[in-house]
Formats: C-alpha cells, sequence, structure tokens
C-alpha cells in the first residue's frame, strides 16, 4: 500500500497521488497573482505547447494533467481551470492570475476513469498517465541507475577514478539492450484485428517475435504458429522481361511488384494443409491419401508433419515490409502478438527491474575498466566473473518460480489412471 504520508523512504507519493493521480493546493490569502505550486508526483507533469492551458488550442489533448478550482471542495462546486498558467522542470507550475482567496487547488492526471473533480464530461481528465504509474516501485529509472553509479563507484579512493557521464550512457544503454533479450524479458504485447488484407505492420519497437495468438469469444489465447517451411515472403520481387532479366525504371533502379508468393499465401484455404475440410470440390490436401473409391475418406490425414497438424492458422514476418503475414482462415481475428523490445524506445526514461540493478551496476563496472589500457588482467578478470555471477543472480531472481506453483504442478503428476 502507499504510504500516507511519505515519511522520507523511496516512496514519495500519499495515497491519494498513487491510486487516484491528484494533488492539492490552497491558494493564498492575499490572493496574489503568480502563485507556484510544487507537484510531487513520481510522474513529470507536462504541457502540450505553451499555450495548451486552453482547450482551444491544438496542443491541448497532449497535456498530461488538468487543473481545478474551488472556493469549498464541496463535490460539485470544482471547475476546470482554463486561465493561462505555465510548467517548469515537470514539477512547479504557476497561474498567472489571482485563483481567488484561499481557494481550493486540485491537480489531477489524466485517468482512465476521468477523474471525480469535473462537473462536465468536457472537463474530465481522460487519459492513463496514472495507470502508466501504477507498480512503478519495483522499477529503477536507466537515468537514475546511470546518477547511483557515479556516485558510488565513481571518485577518488575507488577503482573507476573519473569516467566521462557520456560512456557510462553508451554501455548503460548496451547493458540493458542485452539484458533484455534474454534476462529482462522486455515482452510487450499488442491487441489487433487483422484486416481484410491478412497484414499488420510490426510495432515500433519490436526486435523479435515471442507468439501470436487469437482470442475466442471466451478471451481464451490460441497459438498462431510460424509458417516456416511452408510460405515466406520474398525480399526481393523484381519485375522481369520475357527472357526473365529483372527491369529497371528510367533511374536504373529495379523495379518491384507485388509478391505473388504472398498473394497466393493468401488467398490459399489453408485448411487443405491438414486435411480440416469437407473435400466437396478440391482434393489437393496435404498428404491426402484415399483409400478405395472417390467416395471413401479414410487416410486423408495419413503422413501428416505434424508441425501442420493444427486449424488455428499460420503466420510469417514479411521482413522486407515490416509486417506480420497470416493464413486465410484467420481474417477479421482479434489476435494478441507478444514480442521483444530492447528496452530503449523511451530514452532514459526506461526502466530497470530492481531485482536486476546490483547486475546493471556489474555491468557498468566490467564494460568500463575492460575498455581501458593498463588495466591489470587480474582486475579484468575478476570483474568479468562478477558481472556474470550477478547476472545469473538476476536470471534467477526475475525467474519467478514459486513453490506452490511447482508444487501444483508435481502433484498433478501423481495422478492414478483409473480402468
Amino acid at each position: 500500500m502507499a504510504i500516507q504520508p511519505p515519511n522520507n523512504g523511496l516512496i514519495t507519493e500519499t495515497a491519494q497521488q498513487y491510486f487516484q493521480g491528484s494533488q492539492g493546493f490552497k491558494g493564498d490569502l492575499a490572493n496574489t497573482t503568480s502563485q507556484s505550486f510544487i507537484t510531487s508526483f513520481d510522474t513529470d507533469i507536462h504541457m502540450g505547447s505553451a499555450t495548451s492551458w486552453s482547450p482551444a488550442d491544438v496542443d491541448y489533448a497532449l497535456n498530461n494533467f488538468k487543473i481545478y478550482t474551488s472556493p469549498t471542495a464541496v463535490p460539485g462546486t470544482w471547475s476546470e481551470w482554463v486561465t493561462a498558467f505555465t510548467v517548469t522542470n515537470g514539477k512547479t507550475i504557476t497561474l498567472t492570475a489571482a485563483p481567488g482567496a484561499e481557494q481550493y487547488i486540485i491537480v489531477q492526471l489524466n485517468i482512465l476513469s476521468g477523474g471525480k473533480y469535473a462537473t462536465t464530461e468536457a472537463e474530465k481528465a481522460y487519459g492513463q498517465t496514472v495507470e502508466d504509474n501504477y507498480g512503478s516501485y519495483q522499477y529503477v529509472k536507466l537515468k537514475d541507475i546511470i546518477n547511483n553509479f557515479i556516485v558510488g563507484y565513481v571518485g577518488a579512493g575507488k577503482l573507476i577514478q573519473n569516467a566521462k557521464r557520456t560512456d557510462v550512457i553508451f554501455h548503460a544503454k548496451r547493458g540493458l539492450q542485452e539484458f533484455s533479450y534474454d534476462t529482462l524479458k522486455s515482452i510487450k504485447s499488442s491487441e489487433l484485428t487483422i484486416p481484410k488484407s491478412l497484414t499488420l505492420v510490426l510495432p515500433q519497437d519490436y526486435v523479435n517475435y515471442v507468439k501470436c495468438s487469437y482470442v475466442d469469444q471466451t478471451g481464451i489465447l490460441h497459438p498462431i504458429y510460424p509458417a516456416n517451411n511452408l510460405t515466406t515472403s520474398p525480399f526481393s520481387t523484381q519485375a522481369q522481361d520475357s527472357a526473365g532479366i529483372p527491369t529497371q525504371d528510367s533511374f536504373g533502379n529495379d523495379i518491384e511488384t507485388e509478391s505473388v508468393t504472398q498473394a497466393r499465401w493468401h488467398a490459399a484455404n489453408t485448411s487443405f494443409l491438414n486435411g480440416n475440410n469437407n473435400f466437396t470440390n478440391d482434393l489437393w490436401a496435404y498428404n491426402f491419401n484415399l483409400i478405395g473409391d472417390m467416395g471413401g475418406l479414410w487416410g486423408r490425414r495419413y503422413g501428416i508433419d505434424p508441425q501442420y497438424a493444427q486449424s488455428n492458422g499460420w503466420f510469417n514476418i514479411n521482413e522486407r515490409e515490416g509486417k506480420l503475414s497470416f493464413s486465410s482462415t484467420l481474417v477479421d481475428r482479434l489476435i494478441v502478438f507478444e514480442y521483444v523490445s530492447d528496452g530503449l524506445a523511451t530514452d532514459l526514461d526506461t526502466k530497470v527491474p530492481k531485482l536486476a540493478e546490483e547486475a546493471m551496476y556489474s555491468y557498468l563496472m566490467y564494460a568500463l575498466i575492460s575498455t581501458r589500457i593498463n588495466q591489470p588482467e587480474y582486475v579484468v578478470q575478476r570483474l568479468r566473473k562478477e558481472k556474470s555471477a550477478k547476472l545469473r543472480n538476476a536470471k534467477i531472481r526475475l525467474s519467478n518460480i514459486k513453490v506452490e506453483e511447482i508444487t501444483q504442478v508435481m502433484r498433478g503428476k501423481s495422478k492414478w489412471i483409473k480402468t
């Protein structure tokens, strides 16, 4: 639970700030202009532009908060502040005009519910700034790791006497990338609907896929399998003349055409691959083996490759276009695409699990020392072993294996099969 009020520990938000995303202030008795109020959210507040305090401003929707005022703080008396104000350092709000003597003031971060202070629908602070902060205590920002490392590991009398901040940032980013692939498991997921074109653009921060599934009416995931050897999306689709020679445009560049392979794959009835059809007219089923006369259907799955013995559908990555390509049976399906990112999509605000924080410090120590000349080899090797050990510990911690879960699985292995 959130600490109420904060007691100089690592939690700096009150319960109201964490759960509701709001913080209250009170104007001064003299009702002066240019009053400033310092917020203490973990999330920085920001405006879309210098003039986006006005709902009429084109960048108004880019603000991640709203301000409400009330003379009594009684529900139903709040109104949105739509007079000029400024934000500095992501924390301090300065109201240009006087808000009123001892006026109650609320800063509300955008929240899915819109908050509880607006009196009209238009005044509600819709968004998910508050939800993005939920659960953030389990992480530490990359910029904080960099600052902590410089304070704790760099200086006179320490193994690293001096280090450029740019060098630390570079190695921290590289470390986070390497950690993200197999230790931190920066797995993200996107919920999408497959259009008639049977293709979807890869996510902006995509590095590699984990799995793809379609969602049925009960919300259960069904795996969609990679096409592998079934089909491919050619990287080059050059136009050819009658002699088979690739043709070029007036600038000497090869002329690219639509992929015939992908077009045929999208048009194909993939039910023929697993024998899951009625065979009314088309008998060209994969590994189809009729026995007896044409009316018999015995053996239609004889010899089928197990990787094709499923009816969920297939997908493959079109590297040339940067898209996902799906088989025809998945059109209009709701899917969940899970993929790995490198953890650097949002620069230094990237978050690292606290369970891997010590491993990051060890990585930085090794990376900085090993790239310098005239370093004792025994020191480099000691730091390398320490880095590997800390990384191994981080993997174990992040594996999240619970004794109760192991026990539950083992209990399932001791069932009696009754006949």
